[in-house]
């Protein structure tokens, strides 16, 4: 009797445990991450937005507000500064609805959609560390609950993903990361050997579906068949790791499976380069070197796992140095780390298939930003991390799961298993420390570059970004110093000779202003601004000869510029050319009829040519314009 009673309890008992084990899986583990991750990131909501792509995309930029015709027809067609992402636009077409211009809301979407992020990841590693490590998949196993969790808690709370998420205007990284995980989670359902034909088709349906939005997103997820491939080989098993048997029927169809996602991905490949060729993005051989790329790439490489690993002076920007060598110690260094980890992984490939795996995909994640199509001023980018490192969140997650189930066999440490719980733990809160101080970086435009700074006083783009961030404050004599600090690295940037030359005229030096602004075209011949700027000073002057040679030399390098068509046209006019000065200043209204400004200055000049109806019709025009706009107060 007794022993029937320890067995029917036993029994009885079962149930309740299952019970407590699904609830922990599906609602309690899930909601941590959530919570956590949301919590580690509140003080985002307080940041503004940042003079770094914000301003270019969302301050300054009325195509994406709203979610009309109009908006929908640009987010689709525009390439606005190189990216593909219409999708991302869509959401930020949205805030706008919601929010108007508060940044605090769009870091609340962001925010909301890393933290869903992290959900759905924490249900990829579930399934992913159940396959593996449990028998049965670890349905009801709260170690595996909770080894997921801790994955999941890395990836989300790790402070490599704050660039992702404070920053406005990469959207597309936590968007497009949404997308990315649903996807896996479909490809990962639709390859259970418990999913039926007609729901497996549902389940690849998905797959599809989820890709597509991803790449609408932010095109960078084009490597996700490869990353299928290596989950088919480790550690789902579908294929194995020789190649030379994929030629075997069985073999042959996993790799079929995978054409269609590969249709889907090279447009998008083929897009994403057209819109950096199209913004002037891409860096020529000329100016970077095949020998220079390969050696940013296999840094790169060992750069994010060892940045993963020890997570301490992060910063906004990698700064290329103006004197890159491939013979510089730290990129030899991580070259010579990533080839030799490379080697050593594919030698112990039996011993340690998922290590193995997890540095393959970390490597397929991140090949479109490794340099070899090069783009941009860095060298690494902490927003590469997003997608990237996620195999590394997941492989500890793993070793956890291993030897908490390991204390529950025989020879197991329980005592150690509960020491590898509490140091996760540990580590997921130091995580979410640190995550909750580099939110401040983000603050605002002067704590981001200043933080930079700190971290490398010799990066130009910080010294002339910060120097812009002064200058339009009116703190000039600051700015002059950043903007000269910025030449002294890189003499060559025509852009900051520019913009310290209108300080420099600001402050009553035109003789220094007009000696940068040459210097500027000495740099680039085709600024257009420098001679727009150079026009500007010679017209305070009264040279109106000179300042109209200058107006006309910048508008043949820029015919879409509105100001230098309102300029040269004011010009002309003062210098009694009222028909020329008329065609300038009617080019600016059929440019941007919405500029009040362009109105009122053509409205003075048909006054003065006697046509008063349609001088009183652009009057007329200026004034509902100001009245939609009341900031957009016309020139005196």
């Amino acid at each position: 009797m007794k022993r029937d009673h320890v067995g029917k309890d036993k029994v009885l008992s079962q149930p309740r445990v299952r019970i407590r084990d699904r609830v922990v899986a599906r609602w309690f583990m899930p909601a941590v991450v959530f919570l956590a991750t949301f919590a580690s990131f509140f003080p985002v909501l307080s940041n503004g937005f940042v003079e770094w792509d914000d301003y270019e995309n969302l301050v300054n930029n009325l195509n994406y507000r709203g979610l009309g015709w109009s908006q929908l027809l640009w987010m689709f067609t525009t390439f606005h500064m190189g990216p593909y992402q219409p999708l991302s636009w869509l959401t930020l077409g949205l805030d706008y609805l919601l929010w108007g211009m508060n940044p605090t809301g769009y870091h609340f979407t962001s925010l909301l959609i890393h933290a869903a992020n992290g959900v759905v990841f924490y249900f990829i590693c579930r399934w992913l560390l159940g396959a593996t490590l449990c028998p049965g998949g670890g349905e009801i196993s709260w170690t595996l609950s909770f080894s997921s969790g801790i994955a999941a808690l890395l990836f989300a709370l790790h402070p490599m993903r704050v660039e992702s998420v404070a920053w406005a205007t990469e959207r597309r990284d936590v968007l497009s990361g949404l997308f990315f995980f649903g996807t896996v989670y479909c490809y990962l359902e639709a390859c259970s050997s418990q999913t039926g034909g007609g729901r497996r088709q549902l389940w690849v349906g998905g797959t599809l579906l989820l890709y597509f939005l991803s790449l609408l997103s932010k095109a960078i997820t084009m490597t996700l068949p490869l990353v299928l491939l290596i989950l088919d080989i480790y550690p789902l098993r579908r294929l194995p790791c020789n190649p030379r048997q994929w030629i075997a029927p069985q073999a042959r169809g996993k790799l079929l499976e995978k054409i269609p996602l590969v249709i889907v991905a090279l447009p998008f490949a083929l897009i994403a380069l057209h819109g950096q060729r199209q913004a002037a993005a891409l860096t020529t051989l000329e100016s970077f070197d095949l020998g220079s790329r390969f050696a940013q790439a296999l840094f790169g490489i060992s750069f994010y796992p060892w940045k993963t690993l020890v997570p301490v002076r992060l910063s906004p920007l990698y700064e290329i140095p103006p004197d890159f060598s491939i013979w510089h110690p730290w990129i030899v260094t991580g070259a010579a780390t990533t080839i030799v980890v490379t080697l050593s992984l594919i030698l112990l490939r039996d011993r340690w298939p998922g290590v193995l795996a997890c540095w393959l995909y970390s490597i397929v994640v991140l090949a479109p930003v490794l340099g070899i199509v090069k783009t941009g001023p860095q060298l690494v980018a902490e927003r590469y991390s997003y997608l990237s490192c996620l195999s590394w969140a997941a492989l500890a997650g793993g070793v956890l799961l291993y030897l908490t189930e390991g204390s529950g066999r025989e020879g197991g440490s329980t005592m150690f298993a509960r020491a590898a719980m509490v140091l996760a733990t540990s580590v997921s809160i130091i995580f979410g420390a640190l995550t909750w101080q580099q939110t401040a970086v983000w603050r605002d435009t002067d704590t981001l570059w200043s933080h930079v700074l700190q971290l490398n006083p010799k990066s130009s783009i910080a010294h002339y970004n910060l120097g812009r961030f002064l200058a339009a404050r009116g703190k000039h004599s600051e700015a002059i110093t950043h903007y000269r600090q910025a030449l002294s690295i890189r003499p060559g940037d025509a852009d900051a000779h520019n913009n310290l030359g209108l300080v420099l005229a600001v402050e009553g030096d035109p003789g220094g202003a007009l000696e940068e602004f040459r210097k500027a075209i000495e740099v680039d011949p085709n600024h257009a601004r420098a001679y727009f700027n150079i026009g500007r000073v010679f017209a305070r002057q009264g040279q109106l000869d000179k300042a109209v040679e200058n107006f006309q030399k910048a508008v043949r390098l820029r015919p879409d510029e509105i100001e230098i068509h309102v300029e040269l046209g004011n010009v002309l006019a003062r210098d009694g050319r009222l028909d020329a000065a008329s065609i300038h200043l009617r080019e600016a209204v059929k440019l941007k009829p919405e500029y009040a400004d362009a109105h009122v200055q053509l409205a003075r000049l048909l006054a003065a040519q006697g046509k008063k109806t349609e001088a009183e019709w652009h009057y007329q025009e200026a004034l509902r314009l100001l009245k939609e706009k009341p900031h957009d107060r016309p020139a005196s």
